[in-house]
C-alpha cells in the first residue's frame, strides 16, 4: 500500500488526459472550421454597443450542421458583430471569435422535425451555424432571417 494521497500511476495519467484532451479540443476545432475561422475573425476585444448573450446551456447549437455544440458555445449578439467564444474546459483551439454581421448569411433550416436559423459565416467560407429558433430571439437575431 502507498503512503500519501495519490498512487504514482495518477502522476503519469494525468498531464497524459490533458495532452489528449487539449489535443482533442484542438482536433475538432480543426475538423469544424473553428480554427480557419479564427484566422480572420479572432478577438479578444468585448462586444461593442448594445449586446444580448445567450449561454451555452440549454439552447441548442450545430456547427457545420453536424457538431453538436450546445452547452459549450456561448454567443453574443453586439452592435458591430456575432460574438463566439467556448467554455473553458473546451477552449483550446478555440480562440474567442467576433464576426461583423455583413460576414454573416441568415436563413431557416428543418432538421428532424424541427425549425432552426441558420448563419452562414464568413462571406468566404460559407460556415453553417445552426441554431434554435429561441436562441435567435433571446439573441435578438430573428428579425435579420428572412421569413
Amino acid at each position: 500500500m502507498q503512503n500519501g494521497l495519490f498512487h504514482p500511476a495518477f502522476l503519469l495519467l494525468l498531464p497524459a488526459f490533458l495532452v489528449f484532451w487539449c489535443g482533442t479540443c484542438f482536433l475538432d476545432s480543426l475538423i469544424i472550421g473553428w480554427r480557419r475561422m479564427a484566422k480572420r475573425f479572432a478577438s479578444n476585444a468585448g462586444p461593442v454597443g448594445e449586446m444580448r448573450s445567450a449561454n451555452a446551456f440549454p439552447y441548442t447549437v450545430y456547427w457545420r450542421g453536424w457538431a453538436h455544440y450546445s452547452w459549450i458555445v456561448r454567443l453574443t449578439a453586439a452592435s458591430d458583430g456575432l460574438y463566439l467564444s467556448v467554455i473553458a474546459p473546451f477552449r483550446p483551439g478555440h480562440p474567442p471569435l467576433r464576426i461583423p454581421w455583413n460576414e454573416i448569411v441568415f436563413g431557416r433550416a428543418r432538421f428532424l422535425f424541427r425549425s432552426y436559423v441558420e448563419l452562414r459565416l464568413g462571406n468566404e467560407d460559407k460556415i453553417p451555424l445552426r441554431i434554435s429558433e429561441r436562441m435567435a430571439g433571446k439573441l435578438g437575431i430573428l428579425e435579420r432571417v428572412p421569413a
